[in-house]
């Protein structure tokens, strides 16, 4: 099944979706809440959701439009947190009183934003390419269904990802054993959230196959996997 890019009109709102998630991630992360006995960044219950559409993206449009929504979103992420660090540094109105509050929520904290941009980076281009290379390995096959390279794809991206993050953001600042135990949870509570959303998401992704009339198989001999690029090969 193949269409012009242009008549791929779901893609457009996926990625709308996509990207809301990431911005809303730096200010979610700015609070810690207790699960269990653990403690995690509060982004934790809505992150996931951003490997889950990119689960959805590659399975649906490929590895190459894929790494387009990726930089689309790590676009929006810095184009955010330049945003709110121009305003935090603009002095305020006589009458405001919470730039404290603004600065403790919204405020920039270098480490953090490039740990969080690394741990993005790395894990969504290595949860697309894991999706891409299985789907095509897969084909044909019965022996692993779809649900499969979802999860796979999850646990690589996200075991990066929460390495990535919390290495950079808080090694030296939180003791080894808590460093551990809170990105041991991170995994573990992202990986969870994929497999209890795999009813929806594989269905999702089946739905807008059918809608869109696509289904892009990636062929390793003919797709650039370099993450750099953002051009979509002709190949279909």
């Amino acid at each position: 099944m193949a269409n012009a890019e242009k008549e791929l009109r779901l893609l457009p709102i996926v990625t709308g979706v996509f990207v809301t998630i990431l911005i809303l991630t730096p200010p979610l992360d700015s609070k810690f809440i207790a699960v269990g006995r653990f403690a995690v960044p509060g982004a934790t219950l809505i992150f996931p959701l951003a490997f889950i559409f990119n689960d959805v993206l590659t399975e649906v449009y490929g590895y190459e439009r894929s790494r387009r929504v990726i930089w689309t979103g790590l676009a929006c992420q810095v184009l955010a947190a330049v945003s709110f660090w121009l305003v935090g540094r603009l002095p305020g109105a006589a009458f405001w009183h919470n730039d404290q509050a603004y600065a403790a929520i919204l405020g920039i904290v270098p480490r953090i934003a490039v740990a969080s941009l690394l741990a993005y980076f790395c894990g969504e281009f290595a949860n697309s390419l894991v999706l891409s290379r299985m789907k095509f390995n897969q084909r044909g096959q019965t022996g692993l269904p779809q649900w499969a390279r979802f999860v796979v794809s999850t646990i690589a991206g996200e075991a990066i990802d929460s390495v990535v993050f919390m290495g950079v953001g808080f090694a030296g600042v939180l003791s080894s054993r808590d460093l551990l135990e809170t990105t041991a949870a991170i995994y573990v509570i992202k990986v969870a959230y994929e497999i209890v959303a795999l009813p929806v998401s594989t269905r999702l992704a089946n739905w807008m196959k059918r809608r869109e009339t696509f289904d892009k198989l990636d062929d390793p001999s003919a797709t650039d996997y370099n993450p750099f690029r953002l051009a979509v090969t002709r190949n279909e």
